[in-house]
């Protein structure tokens, strides 16, 4: 679903028994913060990577990104050097990170409410201090990452784990989403979803 007029939003919401949200793109600024790690990244290896292949691509997880880049330039990174490089890049631009307002105020809205939780597909490191950074970590009862799970977006597993730790059958969950293998996911679960492309 994207960009529900209010009153659907607002009985979506009011149905949702758990509410989940993706971080990179939904609560939080960060594609930039991306593509400028990985373009580093791949610079260290002596690589090129345009911002524009990076923006269509925003919201892979890393090594499902890499796949692609490797098939796309017939090369083979070294992938441990690789992440290593862009968590190095990310970490050290976190202070820039900033919440995306009209998703954040929705989980400001319903803290202690209704059960919580952020589905990432990005790595634990990197989610907890970009939602931390944003002054967002302590909203969310649970934080589910691709370390949590085998199989990143638009596998269901990571909205599949965070309805579990919420204790909340998944078609009682409302996602919050912004990438087109997000919104997949969020389906591919039995979830409702909201594409949040339509609110901010």
């Amino acid at each position: 679903m994207s960009s529900p007029d209010t009153g659907k939003f607002e009985a979506l919401l009011h149905s949702a028994r758990a509410l989940i949200f993706d971080c990179d793109g939904t609560l939080v600024k960060t594609p930039d913060l991306y593509g400028k790690g990985w373009r580093k990244a791949f610079r260290n290896a002596g690589l090129d990577m345009e911002l524009a292949w990076y923006h269509l691509r925003a919201g892979m997880s890393e090594h499902v990104l890499m796949d692609a880049y490797e098939q796309e330039h017939n090369v083979k990174l070294d992938r441990e050097r690789t992440v290593q490089d862009l968590r190095t890049a990310l970490l050290q631009d976190m202070p820039s990170v900033r919440e995306i307002q009209d998703v954040a105020s929705v989980a400001r809205r319903f803290h202690g409410l209704k059960p919580m939780a952020v589905a990432s597909g990005g790595p634990r490191e990197i989610v907890r201090a970009s939602l931390d950074a944003a002054g967002l970590l302590q909203l969310f009862d649970t934080v589910v990452t691709i370390d949590d799970v085998n199989n990143a977006k638009p596998a269901p597993d990571l909205f599949l784990e965070a309805a579990e730790r919420l204790g909340v059958t998944s078609r009682f969950c409302l996602v919050f989403e912004d990438s087109p293998q997000g919104l997949q996911a969020a389906g591919n679960a039995g979830m409702s979803v909201i594409d949040v492309n339509g609110l901010i």
